[in-house]
């Protein structure tokens, strides 16, 4: 696993599609969701890339606390999954801290989606341009 700074990451469980993390670190401890976009609930919802994921944090990491951690775990994604598109974070439709603190951590609000029994608000983070190849073709 990457190493991510300030924090220390213990994997608990990991397959092809999904993972759950132990966070410690900077004020944080808590445990840590992913799931590729395609496999698991946002596989409808919106025009999902292969390698996009998914990262889950739990509601009572608020605030600077969530931006720190999201920030942290976009840049660990990326190291660890050059190929990986897009890392989204969903927040609870409406709920605008969380939304903020999201956007404070990098990543940028896309699209409001109804999964039937709940409705969220997608944002996700990207690669800047920059650190983009646009010589390469995926699968050449």
């Amino acid at each position: 696993m990457t190493a991510v700074p300030g924090l220390r990451v213990a994997v608990e469980d990991w397959t092809r599609v999904a993972g759950r993390m132990r966070v410690h670190g900077d004020g944080v401890e808590t445990a840590v969701q992913v799931e590729r976009c395609a496999a698991g609930r946002l596989r409808d919802a919106y025009p999902v890339g292969a390698r996009d994921l998914e990262v889950r944090v739990p509601d009572a990491v608020a605030g600077d606390a969530l931006s720190a951690l999201l920030r942290a775990l976009a840049d660990a994604v990326r190291k660890a999954d050059p190929a990986c598109r897009r890392v989204v974070f969903a927040a609870p439709e409406g709920d605008v801290d969380r939304v903020a603190a999201a956007e404070s951590a990098g990543f940028r609000y896309v699209v409001d989606v109804d999964l039937g029994e709940t409705a969220l608000s997608l944002l996700v983070s990207e690669p800047s341009p920059a650190d983009l190849d646009l010589r390469h073709v995926p699968g050449t």
